[in-house]
Order: structure tokens, then C-alpha cells, then sequence
């Protein structure tokens, strides 16, 4: 298994020319990530949480194509996937490709305790709006109005893809001792034990947590 490390992620942000504002969020997202990761290992049976840091780099590079993807038009998850695959990393790209759609939903997993790292990506995703913690409300209504058009499948698979994602956060708090709602308070908290303390982006640590400043 390779696992590219913070440093190697920084380099394919500069490579693929990933804008300020993603690398922000894709901070965050990773985060997040580390911090369920964290929590889980402490309180699941050894060998049965996510590895840590699949869980951070597969954060970290999950919107590695947004940028291009911006300008082409092309699906930024697949193309995501293949930057990843291309440079020697598929265990990544399997977290690439799943984080906005999960192909292997089971909830009888969840249930027991068994969350891939491409489940605590896509969760990690699902709270963050720009780079801002929101709850998945929040964030299902900013991706309806700006995804959603006047397609009603569309809207319908926005709000289907939410619904799992509400079951997965059930079933993944379940096992924690904080509430989806503390979040943002707990990775706050878990700040200087992160191992993306100090990580350079640009102007990422002056990056608000909260929505205030998020549209």
C-alpha cells in the first residue's frame, strides 16, 4: 500500500495548480477526518478503525482535480481518482472516487463499527461548505440550490444521497463520546495534537471554522 504523506499531497495541490480556496477546504475536510479517524482507534478494537492516514490523505486529495475540472467540465471524482492512480496511490483513489457518491453503502457495517476510510472522507465532506463546518442540512440545501437546478431526479438524488449520508452519521456518533453538533468544538480542541498543525496553504490557519464567513 502506498500512502503519499502530507508533503507529497502539498506537492499535487502546486502540480495541479489547486486553488486557495479548495486547498482551504480540503484542509478542513482533512481534519475532520483525522479527528473521527483519532477518535475511532481509541475506541474500537486494534485493527478495526480506519487507518488514520489514508483517512488524512485521502482528505487531502480528494478534490485534487476540482481545479481543472472547473475549467473542462469533467467528473473532478473519477478524474481525481486517475491523477491518484497515476502517481502510484489506488488505495487513495478509491477515496477519491467515493467521496461525493458512496458506492458500498451498508449501514449493517456501520452498525458494527466498520467505517473505511472512504466513508470518513465522504462524512468529513458532507460537513464542510467552502471552508466552514456546517451540519448536513446546511450543507444538503447550498448543494440542492447549486446543483440542483429545476431537475427533479437530480434533486432527488442530492436528497437520497443525504439521507445515507444522515445514516452513516448515526451510526458513526454512535460509537463517539461528542455529538455531531460539537464538532466544530472538538476539532478546535484537537487542533495541537493534529498532524496538519501548521500545514502550508494559503491563508488556511486564518480560515474561519464556523460559517460565518462561507456563502
Amino acid at each position: 500500500m502506498q500512502i503519499p504523506g502530507v508533503d507529497t499531497c502539498v506537492a499535487l495541490m502546486e502540480q495541479y495548480a489547486m486553488l486557495p480556496n479548495i486547498r482551504r477546504h480540503s484542509l478542513l475536510v482533512a481534519r475532520i477526518a483525522e479527528l473521527l479517524a483519532h477518535h475511532l482507534q481509541e475506541i474500537l478494537p486494534a485493527g478495526q478503525a480506519p487507518e488514520l492516514d489514508f483517512c488524512v490523505n485521502g482528505a487531502l486529495l480528494h478534490d485534487i482535480a476540482k481545479t481543472p475540472c472547473l475549467k473542462e467540465g469533467c467528473d473532478h471524482a473519477a478524474t481525481g481518482a486517475e491523477i491518484c492512480r497515476k502517481h502510484g496511490f489506488p488505495e487513495i483513489a478509491e477515496i477519491v472516487a467515493g467521496h461525493i457518491i458512496l458506492q458500498e453503502f451498508s449501514l449493517e457495517k456501520y452498525k458494527k463499527g466498520l467505517f473505511p476510510a472512504r466513508e470518513i472522507v465522504y462524512y468529513a465532506d458532507k460537513r464542510v461548505r467552502h471552508d466552514a463546518i456546517v451540519s448536513l442540512v446546511e450543507r444538503q440545501e447550498y448543494i440542492l440550490e447549486n446543483y440542483g437546478g429545476d431537475n427533479e431526479r437530480v434533486q432527488q438524488g442530492i436528497r437520497k444521497n443525504f439521507r445515507r449520508c444522515g445514516q452513516l452519521e448515526d451510526a458513526l456518533f454512535s460509537f463517539l463520546d461528542f455529538s455531531p453538533e460539537q464538532l466544530l468544538h472538538e476539532v478546535d480542541k484537537y487542533t495541537g495534537q493534529s498532524c496538519l498543525s501548521g500545514f502550508p496553504l494559503d491563508d488556511a490557519d486564518s480560515a474561519d471554522l464556523s460559517d460565518t464567513n462561507a456563502a
